[in-house]
C-alpha cells in the first residue's frame, strides 16, 4: 500500500525534483518562520513575500524567465520594502506592522501591473503561484544554497539572534548587536522567500515558512524543540501536498500550503502545549499524564 502511494516519487523524475526543492525550502524557511513568530512579526513575512513581486516583475521585464534576474530583482524589492518600513517606523509614530502593510500593498499592486502590462496571464500566474513541478537545476541550486547559508548563519549567531527575537530591548540596552541581528533576520527572510517563490510563487512561498512555525508552538516549548517540529511539519506538508496534487490533479503549491494549513488546524485542536482539546477538556490532560 505504501509503495503504491509513493510510486509517483519513484516513477517520475519531476516529482523527485519537486520533493528535493520543497525539502530544501523546509529546512531553510521553517526556522526563519519560527524566529518571526517569536519576534511577533508573523505578518511581516507575508508582507515581504508580496513585496518580492515588483522586483521579480522588473527582472522578468528585462530578461524574461531568467532565474538570476528575477531572483536579484525579487531580493532587492523585498529588501527595499523591509528597509523602508523599518525607516518609517523608527522616524515616525507609525508602528512597523502598519508600515509593512502600506508598503506591501503598493508593491503588490505595482508588481501585478508590471506583469500584466508586459506579460500574459500565464506569466502572472507563474509568478504568483510558482511551478514547483518544473524547477530546474539552477532553481534547485538556489534553494539548496539558500537553505545551507541560512542554517550556517543560524548555527553561528543563534544566541544573539534568538535574544533579539525574544527581547529586542534588552539586547540594545546592554550594547549588543540588536540592529545587526534584526537586519540579518530580514535578509534571511527575504532570501528564503526569493528561493521559495521559484517553486511556490510570491503568494504561496510564505505558507511553507509560517504555517509549520505557528503549528510548532502547540507541540513544544523550547526554541530548539519548536524548530525541530516546524521543520518536520514542513517536510510532511511538502511530501503529502505533492502526492495530493498528483492524485487529485491539484496545483502543487496550493496543495502543499493546504496540507500545512491542515496540520496547523490539527495542532490547534490536539497539540499538548495549549491546544483547544486540553483547554476545553482538562480532564483529558490528567488522564494522559
Amino acid at each position: 500500500m505504501t509503495e503504491t502511494l509513493i510510486s509517483p516519487l519513484v516513477e517520475h523524475d519531476f516529482m523527485r525534483r519537486a520533493l528535493v526543492a520543497c525539502c530544501a525550502l523546509a529546512l531553510g524557511s521553517a526556522p526563519i518562520g519560527l524566529l518571526l513568530v517569536w519576534r511577533r512579526m508573523s505578518l511581516m513575512g507575508d508582507a515581504m513575500a508580496h513585496a518580492l513581486l515588483p522586483g521579480a516583475a522588473v527582472g522578468f521585464f528585462l530578461a524574461g524567465f531568467s532565474l538570476t534576474a528575477m531572483s536579484i530583482g525579487g531580493f532587492l524589492g523585498g529588501l527595499a520594502v523591509a528597509l523602508s518600513a523599518g525607516f518609517v517606523s523608527r522616524h515616525t509614530p507609525q508602528r512597523e506592522d502598519a508600515s509593512f502593510a502600506a508598503f506591501y500593498l503598493v508593491a503588490l499592486a505595482l508588481g501585478v501591473l508590471l506583469v500584466s502590462r508586459q506579460g500574459s496571464p500565464v506569466d502572472l500566474m507563474h509568478l504568483l503561484f510558482g511551478a514547483v513541478l518544473a524547477v530546474d537545476d539552477a532553481a534547485l541550486l538556489l534553494m539548496a544554497g539558500t537553505a545551507s547559508l541560512t542554517l550556517l548563519c543560524l548555527a553561528t549567531v543563534l544566541r544573539p539572534l534568538a535574544l533579539e527575537c525574544l527581547d529586542p530591548g534588552f539586547l540594545r540596552n546592554v550594547g549588543g548587536p540588536g540592529g545587526w541581528m534584526h537586519g540579518l533576520l530580514l535578509v534571511l527572510t527575504v532570501g528564503n522567500l526569493v528561493a521559495g517563490f521559484q517553486a511556490l510563487g510570491t503568494l504561496m512561498a510564505v505558507g511553507l515558512m509560517m504555517l509549520p512555525a505557528t503549528s510548532a508552538r502547540f507541540w513544544a516549548r523550547s526554541l530548539g524543540g519548536q524548530a525541530l517540529v516546524a521543520v518536520s511539519l514542513a517536510l510532511l506538508a511538502s511530501l503529502s501536498g505533492l502526492l495530493l496534487s498528483f492524485y487529485a490533479d491539484w496545483p502543487s503549491g496550493p496543495a502543499i500550503v493546504l496540507v500545512a494549513g491542515g496540520l496547523y488546524a490539527l495542532s490547534l485542536l490536539v497539540g499538548p502545549q495549549g491546544g483547544l482539546w486540553r483547554r476545553f477538556f482538562p480532564s483529558a490532560k490528567h488522564r494522559t499524564a
